[in-house]
């Protein structure tokens, strides 16, 4: 049907981006979910992480809408995850998206210092949320706000995709990609009479 067939090619194409992220040996804490088990370790990881396009500034907001959409509520979330990383790397390699993010973060800036005098980042945590819970849920949507609903809805979709393609991500959904076994588990109905005839497991 063609819902599927959209959410397959979405799905590959998150999937290849993160892959292609997976290369760059700068990343802190970000790791591709499906990296090979038992591959030879790479070059070691910095202390820190380096912003390839956000300046310090823009980073920490990043960092800290990052970890606001996915908290770390009693497992890793987006911090743990180094999902700021990637959606840095992944903006420093498209231009396409470059202008929507630095816009999204001025506009934040700019209308945080409208409500509170201050900028997004220099908020306390609940005047931070009030300002994205304007942007993020329908009921709470106000005329005028429509530029930062854009950037929010942007931000929420580099944070999912940078979360759920990191080893972090998928371990916290038991993914079942990421478990080894000795030998293959077969079919796991092997009372049903329409299975009875299929060989045995041979791997």
């Amino acid at each position: 049907m063609a819902g599927q067939g959209i959410e397959r090619r979405e799905i590959l194409r998150v999937m290849a981006l993160a892959a292609a992220a997976s290369q760059f040996p700068g990343f802190h804490r970000w790791a591709f979910a499906c990296g090979h088990v038992g591959a030879p370790p790479g070059a070691p990881r910095p202390a820190v992480y380096t912003p390839q396009f956000f300046t310090p500034d823009e980073y920490s907001t990043v960092e800290r809408l990052s970890e606001m959409i996915i908290p770390s509520d009693g497992s890793p979330g987006a911090r743990e995850a180094g999902v700021s990383e990637f959606i840095d790397f992944m903006v420093a390699g498209d231009p396409g998206i470059q202008y929507g993010f630095r816009y999204g973060l001025t506009w934040l800036n700019i209308h945080a210092e409208e409500q509170y005098a201050k900028p997004f980042r220099s908020l306390s945590a609940e005047d931070q949320t009030a300002i994205l819970k304007r942007l993020a849920y329908k009921e709470q949507f106000r005329t005028g706000e429509e530029e930062g609903r854009r950037f929010f809805s942007l931000i929420r979709e580099y944070t999912i995709m940078g979360f759920y393609t990191s080893r972090i991500g998928l371990e916290e959904i038991d993914f079942p990609g990421l478990k080894l076994y000795s030998e293959s588990p077969g079919c796991p109905h092997g009372d049903d009479p329409e299975h009875l005839h299929l060989p045995p497991a041979k791997y």
